[in-house]
């Protein structure tokens, strides 16, 4: 998948004034968030499960290279077989050349973040085999030849309207008015892939290290589809999904799905472990279990970013962030949208090529109020806004230049000296008259000018405060 993470600025500026676009994104916060308050707010002791869903995480990442050799000894037990890819290319290469091998010309597709990341339906298509997303969101972005806007609702973007032109364009469908007549042409479509498919590529929720079960959450029934009726099964999963068993698995879908969704329970809970057996009515003859890297073990070393393994992918952050309810997933330029995506994408692609992302937030808190593990979002955030400035753990990556870095010193130096600080403030005020402040144009070329080219800086006041708190024995 392209990564265009240096685009931020311009792709958010684009999407806000995007009529369409801002009209979709209305209907998060009332839905998908307030599903996920009503959700935890019928739950019992919803804040206990979330620390315990938390303990488990952090567990699970603290001995993860133990979790993950349970998980491949049992999936070998069943008679499965794991590959682990260190980075995209080692992943793709893997699951081409056992699709070629096999004689493979028709993939059916489960809703996989990971298999966005690897860029796989490009290289499925490169070695001339088929690969058809069967998510319903997924199917429509595959269709527009665009990437996911959002983690749990890929097409969100897209209204009615669009989906009907696109069947029309893509499919040769009739013009269709409803939803459902859209959703029975896809499962039209579909149901044929489904039927010639030789292989089936899925994600993967979770993986039970004690059984080597892969865990899959959908509400279309297309994952179940994915497994159960191709020859072989490959599942993609990121090193982080692993838990530690069944026991708590079932914390975790509680917590996911609850604040993916605000359902109680998804629609199809699949749990998949090997091949098809001798008593089986159906399944895979072969399954394969590919767990990538791909940059996860760079978050893994850091101890101040480990945190973001804990992510469940539920899109809670997503709903419930102010920035990116305005500028959509388009904007952060890669697989990995919203608050999440601001810590993920530049660690797992190039720090200083997303510089932009870890300041697309107001820190205001509210992903870290609706995560279900409590990751705290914030302060990554905060603490690769400093690496950038800074550069002590990735110098490689700072992007502050001599002049901002002069600036930021000044000012501390002002700021922790009362004397320095009221020397500063009279400058300001004899300066001010040449500046954009109340009541004078906007823009400019001066040093600020791009504070101000969307706001104008507010007048200083004429005596500091701390003369005024004097004239009233305050």
């Amino acid at each position: 998948m392209q990564v265009t993470t240096k685009q931020f600025t311009d792709s958010a500026e684009s999407a806000l004034n995007d009529a369409k676009i801002q009209a979709n994104l209305l209907g998060l916060y009332g839905g998908f968030h307030q599903a996920r308050l009503d959700a935890s707010a019928a739950t019992p002791d919803w804040d206990a499960l979330q620390e315990r869903g938390r303990a488990i995480k952090a567990h699970t990442i603290a001995n993860l290279d133990a979790y993950l050799r349970m998980a491949m000894e049992n999936v070998h037990k069943a008679g499965g077989n794991v590959y682990f890819a260190k980075d995209a290319n080692e992943a793709t290469s893997y699951v081409t050349s056992l699709a070629l091998s096999k004689g493979v010309k028709t993939v059916v597709k489960s809703k996989s973040m990971v298999s966005e990341e690897m860029s796989l339906n490009e290289r499925l298509e490169e070695a001339g085999i088929e690969s058809v997303e069967t998510d319903l969101g997924e199917y429509i972005i595959q269709l527009a030849g665009e990437a996911p806007f959002h983690i749990i609702a890929p097409a969100i973007h897209k209204s009615r309207e669009e989906v009907s032109e696109l069947f029309e364009d893509k499919l040769n469908a009739p013009h269709y008015t409803s939803i459902d007549d859209l959703a029975q042409e896809a499962r039209r479509q579909l149901r044929e892939k489904f039927i010639a498919a030789d292989m089936g590529i899925t994600g993967a929720n979770f993986i039970v290290a004690e059984t080597g079960t892969l865990v899959l959450v959908t509400n279309e029934g297309n994952g179940r589809m994915c497994t159960s009726m191709p020859r072989i099964h490959v599942a993609i999963t990121g090193m982080e999904k692993v838990v530690p068993s069944i026991e708590d698995m079932g914390i975790m879908l509680r917590l996911l799905i609850r604040s993916a969704t605000g359902q109680r329970i998804s629609s199809y809970v699949t749990a998949v472990t090997g091949p098809r057996r001798a008593e089986d009515e159906d399944g895979p003859e072969e399954f394969h279990l590919v767990i990538v890297d791909n940059g996860r073990s760079r978050l893994l070393a850091d101890p101040d970013l480990r945190e973001a393994l804990y992510c469940l992918r539920c899109g809670a952050c997503l709903n419930a962030c102010p920035v990116y309810r305005k500028v959509g997933g388009h904007s952060y330029g890669w697989v990995y949208p919203g608050p999440i995506g601001a810590i993920v994408s530049p660690m797992l692609t190039n720090l200083s090529d997303a510089k932009d992302l870890p300041y697309a937030s107001s820190l205001c808190g509210a992903c870290k109020e609706a995560c279900p593990v409590k990751i705290n979002l914030p302060r990554m955030l905060l603490y690769l806004r400093h690496q950038l400035a800074e550069g002590d753990n990735y110098p490689q990556h700072r992007t502050s230049t001599a002049k901002e870095r002069l600036a930021m010193k000044v000012w501390r130096m002002a700021a922790s000296n009362s004397f320095a600080m009221s020397t500063a403030s009279k400058l300001g005020r004899l300066a001010q008259p040449f500046m954009p402040g109340e009541g004078k144009n906007k823009g400019g070329s001066s040093p600020l000018s791009a504070w101000t080219r969307h706001r104008a800086l507010p007048s200083l006041a004429s005596r500091p405060f701390r003369k005024r708190a004097k004239d009233h024995d305050l």
